[in-house]
C-alpha cells in the first residue's frame, strides 16, 4: 500500500515511494509482519500498527522503490508539492530562476507520475533548509533529475517566494471499460506492465470504497453505484476511501468477481451555442452581440451517449428558464425579438434518467449583449419591403420593354408589306 512505502521511504530519508511489486514469501522462505493503519504521516513504521511476525496479509512481501534523489513535500500527493533535491545527506529546495518545464518533466516522470501540469514560485512554501546552488539543464528526455548537466556555477540566495513547486498529473493507471462513458464501466488498473480487472470483497461499504478512489482519480465526481461485474479473475483491492489514486490502497492477487461502476459525471458537458438573423453563430465561452428587435435563436445539444433526456435552458439575468425535450440530442429555442430583458448569460443542463438514476450535466456559460441597431427595426423592414417592390419593378421593366419594342417593329413591317401588295394591285387594273 502507498500509505506505507511513504513511510518506509521517509524513514529511510530516500524521498518519494516510485514504485512497488510484490512476491511471494514462500518463495525465499521468509516470514514476515504485517503493516497496517499507516496514515502515510509517520516519521517511522514503528508508529504504524504492526501485526505478529510470521503472518502476512496475502501472502506477500513488499519491495519498494523511493526515489532517492528528489521528491515533492507539502503537496497534496505524491505528486504534487515543494522541489526539493538531495544534497550531502539532506535536502534542499530548487530556486524557480533554476528550474524550467524540462526540468520539471524529468522530475515528474523519476516520481513516475504524469506530466507536468503547474509549475510555480511558492505555491507549496519555502521549506526550512537549505536551498539548492545550482541550475538545472535537463533536456527533457532523462530518467533521473541528477542525470541532467549543472553548470559550475552556484547562487547563494534564493528570494523569497522563489522556492519552486511543482504539480504533476497523475498517471493514467485506471479506466473504467465496456460503458458508453468514460465514468462508468468495469474497473481495470494498468498493473506491472498489463491491464487488469479489479475486484473487492463482498459487502457494499468494502466496494464503495474502492468505487470513491476511482471516480475521484478519473475525475468523475463522486460514485453514484457500485455492482459486482460478470467477470472473474478480477485482482482484490482494498481503499479506505480517502485515497487520492488507487494505487495508495492495499491489493494482493487473489481473484474476486470484478466491480462495475457508476460516477455522477455520467454525461459529457454539452454544448450551446447562438443562431443571429444574419446567420452568425456564436459557441459558449464567447461573447454574443444581438441588435434590439431581431430574432435569435439558442441551440443545446450534447453527444448521442443515451437516448432521451430534456434541456434546460437557464438565464441568469432573472429566473425564467425553458425545458424541451432532446431531439436528436439537441433542442432549439426561438426569441423573436431581442431586448434589454435578454441581456445575460445562458446555460444549457442536460437532464437525462440511466442506469436507474437521475443525472445532469452544464454547458459553459454563454454571454449575450443586446445593441442598439443603427436604424429602427419598423424602418428596416419597410426598406426591405420598398427595396422588394422596386426590384420586381425594374426587373418587369427591363424584360417588357424590348418585348414591346419588337411587336411595334413587327407591326410596322406588316403595314408596309400591306401597302406594297396595295401598289402593285393598283397599278396591274391600270
Amino acid at each position: 500500500m502507498m500509505r506505507d512505502t511513504n513511510v518506509v521511504c521517509r524513514e529511510l530519508d530516500c524521498g518519494n515511494p516510485v514504485a512497488e511489486s510484490r512476491g511471494r514469501l514462500v518463495e525465499d522462505r521468509r516470514s514476515g509482519v504485517t503493516l497496517y493503519g499507516c496514515s502515510g504521516d509517520e516519521s517511522s513504521i514503528r508508529q504504524c500498527g504492526i501485526g505478529r511476525p510470521g503472518y502476512c496479509f496475502g501472502g506477500y512481501y513488499h519491495h519498494v522503490i523511493c526515489s532517492e534523489s528528489v521528491r515533492l513535500v507539502d503537496g497534496a500527493g505524491l505528486c504534487s508539492g515543494r522541489v526539493e533535491v538531495k544534497s550531502n545527506q539532506s535536502w534542499a529546495s530548487v530556486c524557480e530562476a533554476d528550474f524550467d518545464r524540462q526540468d520539471a518533466e524529468v522530475v515528474c516522470r523519476d516520481l513516475g507520475c504524469g506530466a507536468p501540469a503547474a509549475l510555480q514560485g511558492g505555491l507549496y512554501g519555502e521549506g526550512e533548509g537549505q536551498t539548492w546552488d545550482k541550475e538545472f539543464q535537463c533536456k527533457g528526455n532523462e530518467s533521473l533529475l541528477l542525470d541532467c548537466d549543472t553548470p559550475d556555477r552556484k547562487h547563494n540566495t534564493c528570494p523569497p517566494g522563489n522556492a519552486v513547486g511543482l504539480t504533476c498529473s497523475e498517471p493514467d493507471d485506471v479506466r473504467l471499460v465496456g460503458g458508453v462513458s468514460r465514468c462508468a464501466g468495469g474497473v481495470e488498473w494498468y498493473d506491472q506492465g498489463e491491464w487488469r480487472i479489479v475486484g473487492a470483497e463482498d459487502g457494499d461499504r468494502t466496494r464503495m470504497f474502492v468505487a470513491a478512489v476511482v471516480c475521484r482519480q478519473m475525475g468523475c465526481g463522486s460514485t453514484v453505484s457500485v455492482l459486482p461485474g460478470n467477470t472473474t479473475g478480477g485482482i482484490r483491492v482494498f481503499c479506505y476511501g480517502s485515497e487520492s489514486v488507487l494505487k495508495e490502497c492495499r491489493k494482493s492477487d487473489e481473484l474476486l468477481p470484478g466491480l462495475t461502476v457508476i460516477c455522477s459525471d455520467l454525461l459529457v458537458q454539452p454544448e450551446i451555442f447562438l443562431t443571429d438573423s444574419m446567420g452568425g453563430v456564436s459557441r459558449g465561452h464567447q461573447g454574443a452581440e444581438m441588435f434590439r428587435g431581431y430574432n435569435f435563436n439558442i441551440t443545446c445539444s450534447t453527444q448521442p451517449q443515451y437516448p432521451g433526456g430534456s434541456f434546460l435552458l437557464t438565464f441568469t439575468g432573472s429566473n425564467r428558464t425553458q425545458i424541451q425535450q432532446a431531439v436528436n440530442h439537441s433542442a432549439a429555442f426561438l426569441f423573436p425579438a431581442a431586448d434589454d430583458s435578454h441581456q445575460g448569460n445562458y446555460s444549457c443542463v442536460y437532464d437525462n434518467y440511466v442506469f436507474s438514476h437521475n443525472f445532469s450535466s452544464e454547458s459553459e456559460l454563454l454571454s449575450l449583449a443586446i445593441t442598439a441597431s443603427p436604424l429602427p427595426a419598423f424602418i428596416i423592414r419597410h426598406f426591405v419591403v420598398l427595396l422588394t417592390l422596386l426590384t420586381a419593378i425594374t426587373t418587369s421593366y427591363l424584360y417588357y420593354k424590348p418585348t414591346r419594342r419588337q411587336k411595334r417593329v413587327n407591326r410596322v413591317s406588316s403595314m408596309d408589306l400591306c401597302q406594297c401588295h396595295g401598289d402593285g394591285l393598283s397599278e396591274h387594273q391600270s
